[in-house]
């Protein structure tokens, strides 16, 4: 599993590899042509990041967002742009664990430490210069559009959650917007310190460094 700005980043990957192509319709959105049909960018996104939305709203199990679609792959035929950004997501944790497991990262100190969470956290920091235009999404994270789910969400807890993201990806992660991120969200509040110290850690050993880099590169 990865973090939010990982996904975005990963999915940013995804993008590049596909010609964009501009559609008039009402929003005259920019669209990607992808296996499956044309895909809007921006809803692609907001679909990308869901999944973890389970982290604040207490009724919503890993169960419920993580365990959405079958077979794990790149194809989004009869989804719309926000569940195929959900399935990327899942696809990409998948991905992720595969690629860490073949490097032997859970072997290295600290890698494993809370549920592999801390890893996730020094990521984003690893990689957020890749993506070149947080300030968009930031804003279209602010306002989402209303998206129909079969999860009983709350209007609120899904504009919360977004709006906490938006936040979190406006600039670099350091130790302080690490800690806003974490804190923000009620099942991981209590656990801020713990998750900090093994950042730190982390972040001083260039093994874990250099896989969690490798990472980005392998995933697409």
């Amino acid at each position: 599993m990865a973090s939010q700005i990982a996904h975005i980043i990963y999915a940013k990957k995804y993008f590049d590899s596909f010609e964009l192509v501009k559609i008039k319709d009402l929003n005259d959105a920019e669209r990607l042509v992808a296996p499956g049909g044309k895909i809007n960018r921006d809803e692609f996104m907001l679909g990308c990041i869901f999944p973890d939305i389970r982290h604040i709203g207490g009724n919503i199990k890993r169960k419920d967002t993580h365990f959405k679609f079958a077979p794990l792959d790149l194809d989004f035929s009869g989804l719309d742009s926000f569940q195929a950004g959900w399935k990327f997501h899942l696809y990409c944790d998948m991905r992720r664990e595969e690629i860490l497991n073949r490097n032997a990262f859970y072997s290295l100190k600290h890698a494993a430490d809370f549920c592999n969470l801390p890893a996730k956290i020094l990521e984003d920091e690893l990689i957020y210069e890749d993506y070149d235009n947080w300030e968009k999404i930031s804003h279209f994270f602010n306002n989402p559009p209303e998206i129909k789910l079969d999860l009983e969400i709350e209007t609120e807890t899904f504009r919360l959650w977004y709006a906490i993201v938006a936040k979190y990806i406006e600039k670099k992660p350091e130790e302080k917007s690490m800690r806003i991120f974490l804190s923000k969200q009620p099942t991981l509040a209590d656990h801020v310190e713990i998750i900090m110290e093994s950042v730190a850690k982390l972040k001083e050993n260039k093994k874990v460094v250099e896989i969690l880099k490798k990472v980005k590169e392998e995933i697409i």
